[in-house]
Order: structure tokens, then sequence, then C-alpha cells
């Protein structure tokens, strides 16, 4: 029960080490108990002590992601519910994170180029990923709803949809404006705890992340399945389909191909490609 200012590194450090050993809590809760020790010193004490720098963050384990095999991806996909399965189904064919394919604007989506712009992704970066031909159709007659939710907005004189930075002062009727209306706009509207004005959003992440919950459940599948998985997925069966890992980087929009790697670790080829010599006995 010492004010904070008559501590130091020793003491953070040891709580640090409580955590770890007697609650043993994950990398993740150090990581957090740490920033805000620092954030209590920094901002709220306003405190510069040199030994804060020079703490040794938890490092988080290293872990394998998991991975679907394809036949379970098509038995996971064909029991998410129908008005998710587009989501699901383009979230592995594209390797889109969740809040990318939520967030998804209809100019973004080109058909003719079999393309799709993910604009602001992880890191504020945009990139392009593949459009597959056979999601085609199905994105079209999603345009065809959306389009339907478009027009009664506009009718009903509502304002337009939320516009990213500074968009909305610069371009002010540009979220009125077909374009930047969302592919998957959710059913009703909500307001925006931003400004405060009542508008349609896209669809509520929750929804699709309990859909594929359930999906899982509903296919039998025993691994535990996210919706981080599928672009998981889509990332080891393109190198097991012979596609380079540079590809596969810029697919997946990472900045460093290390961080690609991960998944030649996962691919569908036993312990690491290796012929156990059990299999070799009679």
């Amino acid at each position: 029960m010492r004010h904070p200012r008559e501590l130091g590194a020793r003491e953070v450090s040891a709580y640090l080490s409580y955590l770890a050993s007697e609650r043993d809590v994950a990398a993740a809760t150090q990581q957090q108990a740490l920033s805000a020790l620092l954030f209590l010193y920094k901002q709220v004490l306003e405190i510069e002590l040199p030994w804060l720098d020079d703490l040794v963050r938890p490092k988080k384990p290293a872990r394998l992601p998991t991975v679907l095999h394809v036949d379970e991806v098509a038995r996971l996909l064909d029991a998410i519910r129908p008005e998710h399965a587009l989501m699901g189904r383009l979230l592995y064919g594209t390797g889109m994170r969740l809040m990318e394919c939520l967030r998804l604007r209809i100019k973004d989506v080109d058909f003719l180029r079999r393309e799709i712009l993910v604009r602001d992704g992880k890191g504020a970066k945009d990139r392009v990923t593949v459009l597959p031909l056979s999601l085609i159709e199905p994105l079209q007659r999603q345009l065809k709803v959306a389009r339907v939710l478009f027009e009664r907005d506009r009718d009903a004189g509502l304002p337009g949809v939320y516009l990213p930075h500074a968009l909305e002062r610069k371009y002010p009727d540009a979220g009125a404006s077909w374009g930047w209306f969302w592919v998957f706009p959710a059913a009703g509207l909500s307001v925006d705890p931003r400004s405060g004005i009542e508008r349609r959003h896209h669809a509520h992440e929750k929804a699709l992340q309990r859909a594929m919950k359930l999906a899982a459940g509903m296919a039998g599948l025993s691994k535990p399945v996210s919706v981080h998985t599928l672009r998981h997925s889509f990332a080891t069966h393109l190198l097991e389909s012979g596609y380079d890992i540079r590809t596969v980087q810029e697919l997946l929009g990472h900045s460093d191909v290390s961080t690609t790697m991960i998944y030649t670790h996962v691919l569908n080829r036993g312990g690491r490609g290796v012929v156990s010599p059990l299999d070799a006995v009679r």
C-alpha cells in the first residue's frame, strides 16, 4: 500500500513476475498490465523514469495457426446460415480479415478485373486481392439487395454512410453515393457513436462470429474455429497449390514475408514431410 512514486523497476518487475508465476496469466495480460503501469507513471503521475524504457516486455508465445483441410472448409461453409454464407465464402476465397470484409464498399469490387480492393487494412495499408469466379454471381445478387436498402435510405432522407478519416468533410455528399455504400449493409439503422447521427452501418461482426461458431459445431469440427481460421486456411491452401510465398504475402497484406512464412509450417505434409519409421514396420 505504498504510493507509486515510492516504487521503481524492482517492484514493477516483481509484480509482473507474480502475474506469471502465481496468477499464471498469459503474456498478453502481462503486457496489458505493464502498459497500464507505464501510462500511470508517464501520463498520470508525469514522472519520467529511465528504468521505464529498460523494462523487458513479456514475449508473446509463438503459436501455429489453426488451418482447416479443404474438406473441412467445405463442411464449414455448407453449415453456415444462408444470410452469412456469402461472407464466409468471401473470407475464405479472398483471405480478407473480418472487418475488411464487413467494411467493403461497392466501389471496391471490380467484377471485370476480378479484383477486390481492400482499403485501410491492418497497418493503414491498401491492397488488392482476388475475387473468386464462383462468387461473382452471388455478389451481384448481394449488390441488388444492398441497392434496395440504399434507395430506401435515400427516399427517407437519411444521412449517408460513415466515411473514414476527414473524407466526410472533404466530400460531404460522398456518403450518400452508391459507390460508398456497404456491400453488406445492416438490416436496421443505428446511431453512429462518433457523431450521434442515425445512419445505416455495415453488418455487425458479432453476428458473423456467432454464425461461424455455430457452423463449426454443426459441421462436427473438433478444431478451434474462428472467422480468422478461414484466412489462415486461404494462405495455406494457396501454398499447397504451388503459389509462391511472395504472391501470398501480397494477397494477405503482410509487410514482411517472415509473417507469411508461418504458413509453411502448417502445410498438409504430415510432420514436416517426414515419413515416420513406424510406417515401414509391417
